[in-house]
């Protein structure tokens, strides 16, 4: 299996595509079958270039930071890479944001760029929102932007053939880039290092405000190689990524793995169950990520039309806790029998395990794995931060060349996250074997306290999938005056399927114990989620808190 031969830790995401070009110039590296786009490597690189000559000739100097506003479109992956060449750090932005978060992102992270496109739900909903943030825009010249409420920002740029007032287009970008010579730009790369900031990722912000999750070459590169080698990538292999990728998900495990093992990329625009079955098909895609919510959808879509899958090897379902009977049906069904568990937050650049795909399926079913290579995993008692003994439920700490460089202006915040040793804190519960396999039992702080007794979600939530009625299932804790919290689970049954609290309650009892049986049932077609997929358990709980009129016992104080 030939894969491209750099070194991480002093190869830059500029000198990466330069090698791979080098050596792969004439596989395939990207792939949108809808669109017409179809790039060797060789082509790729060259395409990358104009983009960063362009971003140069705009006067983006190493280091200044420029947002993106996108889903998957082919423009993503080239800013991407294309900066990653002139050494600007690329910002990503949320596709569900709206003009607050918009606002806060763009300020807290003094970009002095945004590519955006139109919108997502609707044609110009995009537009309408950056309007409203910068008034002056539809009176400024391209370029010269003064805005009231975004001060650094000067060059909004529109990723596609209009030319909306006051800013300039894809097109205007690659044909400013002539100006700037090959020289020029080999000059720029040159001078990056491999520990300079590339990517900043705002973390959702379920509590508080995001914070800017800065991100090195090395972190990104190494984290890519290491998630690669875990699936076996090489140059023969074409993955489908459906996953948004303003997240690291897709463009970490997704097109800069791809990138670090000469892969081809098969994106898909906008997530579509169908869509993603069809590029599978046609690209004949050995790799296929997801979040669990998307092969839920993919599963029940291949019962309706015939697809061929065959092609399918391996990918990774992360993002989330992986239902167990999910990941049979993936391998089942789909024929992906190499199936990966990835495990990791974005601080982290992201992946700190994986399961490997010579693994057993019930290793590859029931944990997230064991470390990366060259990454270090602890479990720890959250009180006093020692190391508890294998077996025992503790919090996960990970150290080593993926923790991020910090968060972008929030000193404070990255003290609290990374401790005085370079352990990075993930606030998740997990147990680890002897074998170094971790189980991910839930957030600290998802923790449902029950009179006492402590009870994980996940636990229930596996329980409750052996259910053949049962499609989805999110369990939470509410507040309550007389037990401090109990139990909610949020039910999708499969389509057809009925059910009631009372069945579900009869198939609990005497099958797991009597506090961990949920108090409350709620039967749902749809649960809240993050643009990247994850479920927002937040949500559910506040829902259920008004629903059952318990805001009182929520306001209660504790100590």
């Amino acid at each position: 299996m030939q894969l491209p031969k750099y070194e991480v830790g002093k190869t830059t995401v500029g000198e990466l595509v330069d090698i791979v070009a080098e050596q792969f110039g004439k596989s395939k590296a990207l792939e949108y079958h809808n669109l017409g786009i179809n790039y060797n490597y060789s082509q790729f690189k060259d395409v990358c270039n104009s983009v960063a000559k362009g971003l140069m000739a705009l006067g983006i100097k190493r280091g200044d930071n420029i947002a993106i506003w996108a889903n998957n479109v082919p423009e993503w992956v080239l800013t991407q890479f294309g900066s990653g060449k002139m050494g600007a750090v690329l910002v990503t932005v949320n596709t569900n944001y709206r003009s607050f978060e918009l606002e806060y992102l763009m300020k807290q992270s003094e970009s002095t760029t945004l590519l955006m496109i139109g919108g997502v739900r609707t044609p110009n909903e995009y537009l309408e929102v950056i309007n409203e943030v910068c008034p002056e825009l539809a009176d400024s010249e391209p370029g010269k932007l003064k805005s009231e409420k975004l001060p650094m920002l000067k060059n909004v740029i529109f990723m596609g053939d209009e030319k909306p007032a006051g800013m300039f287009n894809w097109n205007d970008i690659i044909e400013m880039g002539k100006s700037i010579s090959d020289e020029a730009l080999a000059e720029r790369q040159k001078s990056l290092e491999p520990d300079d900031v590339i990517n900043m990722q705002y973390t959702s912000g379920t509590t508080g405000f995001p914070k800017g999750v800065m991100l090195t070459h090395t972190n990104l590169i190494g984290n890519a190689k290491s998630l690669g080698e875990c699936m076996q990538l090489s140059s023969v292999d074409t993955m489908c990524i459906p996953v948004p990728f303003f997240h690291c998900f897709g463009c970490v495990l997704g097109t800069l793995t791809c990138v670090v093992s000469a892969s081809a990329m098969a994106p898909v625009v906008a997530f579509k169950p169908e869509d993603v079955l069809e590029i599978v098909e046609v690209s004949k895609c050995t790799a296929l990520h997801g979040v669990p919510t998307m092969f839920i959808a993919e599963l029940e879509a291949m019962k309706k039309k015939s697809y061929d899958t065959s092609t399918l090897r391996t990918g990774i379902m992360a993002g989330s806790p992986c239902p167990i009977e999910v990941m049979k049906q993936v391998v089942g069904v789909m024929g992906a029998k190499e199936m990966c568990i990835t495990y990791g937050q974005t601080e982290a650049s992201p992946g700190i395990t994986m399961t490997r795909t010579t693994d057993s399926l019930e290793l590859r079913v029931s944990t997230v794995g064991r470390a990366l290579p060259n990454v270090e995993v602890k479990i720890v008692d959250p009180g006093t931060n020692k190391p508890v003994e294998s077996g025992v439920q503790g919090e996960l700490c990970t150290r080593g060349y993926h923790v991020m460089k910090g968060y972008y202006k929030n000193p404070e915040g990255t003290r609290q996250a990374i401790d005085s040793d370079g352990w990075l804190h993930t606030g998740d519960l997990a147990v680890m074997d002897s074998n170094g396999y971790c189980k991910i039992t839930g957030r600290i702080k998802d923790m449902i306290i029950r009179g006492g007794e402590n009870i994980y979600p996940r636990e229930i939530e596996e329980f409750l999938y052996t259910n053949s009625n049962i499609k989805d299932v999110q369990v939470v804790g509410i507040p309550s005056i007389k037990y401090g919290e109990e139990v909610a689970a949020f039910i999708q049954l499969k389509d057809g399927e009925q059910s009631t609290e009372e069945e579900m309650r009869a198939f609990c009892k005497d099958k797991i114990a009597f506090h961990k049986i949920p108090a409350f049932f709620f039967f749902v077609n749809d649960y809240p989620t993050t643009a990247s997929g994850k479920i927002q358990k937040y949500k559910l709980r506040q829902k259920a808190t008004t629903d059952l009129g318990r805001e009182a016992a929520a306001n209660i104080e504790t100590a």
